[in-house]
């Protein structure tokens, strides 16, 4: 139960952060945080989320993750139903709080035929700059492939101690410099099953690319670690 609440409570912290930035902060005229700004604020929120609660639950917050890390060897398969479970419920009561928050600004509304509503992800016209669904497929599957090879090679034995956060939060910060252009960035299905429920319209009939293709992305990445990087295979 300990390591349940901690990967609720650790993505409702990641959405919180990242997800609420964007909603909150990035579209102010002259003062917004813009892209960059969410970039770093969710690097920020999975860093702190990583030192703070990683020694507990690991520190997942995202069902890619957990299952990455599942093919990687890394974690128990009875772990992976409780940690999506606890991290999508996180997800979703922290895009409440967001909606909560955003709806006390006057004329606030949501419009789902606009890109990157509600910081949901998207393609094709919901995509903030206009990205087809295969430039799509490849930046989720690459970039969450990336982030899954740098979790298992930060938390290796043989990797430098206490330095797993920073590398984590910088690669996630850094795979949203390079994709929020591209589908607002996903590499987290939690995060985008919160946000579309919220902006819903187009946006649910586009979830199955954000749940499936970070998924595929880190199966592979982790069984490509465990059978090519890990120490064993040294």
């Amino acid at each position: 139960m300990k390591k349940n609440l901690a990967e609720f409570i650790g993505t409702f912290g990641l959405v919180l952060g990242g997800c609420g930035s964007a909603v909150l902060a990035a579209g102010i005229p002259d003062l917004g945080i813009a892209y960059a700004g969410v970039a770093l604020a969710f690097g920020l929120t999975v860093l702190v989320g990583v030192y703070g609660l990683g020694h507990i639950s690991g520190a997942h917050f995202n069902p890619a993750v957990t299952l990455g890390l599942l093919a990687g060897g890394r974690t128990e398969s009875k772990t992976v139903l409780p940690y999506i479970i606890s991290q999508i419920l996180g997800a979703i009561l922290a895009a409440a709080v967001i909606y909560v928050i955003a709806s006390g600004a006057p004329g606030f509304g949501i419009d789902n035929s606009q890109a990157g509503a509600f910081a949901a992800n998207g393609y094709g016209d919901l995509s903030p700059h206009g990205y087809g669904v295969l430039a799509a497929v490849v930046a989720e599957f690459v970039l969450t492939f990336m982030f899954l090879i740098v979790i298992m090679g930060a938390t290796d034995e043989r990797a430098p101690k206490g330095f797993a956060g920073l590398a984590i939060g910088l690669t996630l910060t850094l795979i949203h410099l390079i994709s929020i252009p591209v589908t607002n960035t996903s590499v987290n299905p939690a995060r985008s099953i919160s946000q579309a429920i919220f902006a819903g319209g187009g946006y649910i009939g586009q979830l199955w690319l954000f749940i499936l293709v970070p998924i595929a992305g880190a199966m592979c990445a982790g069984w490509v670690y465990k059978a090519f990087l890990s120490a064993d295979e040294e």
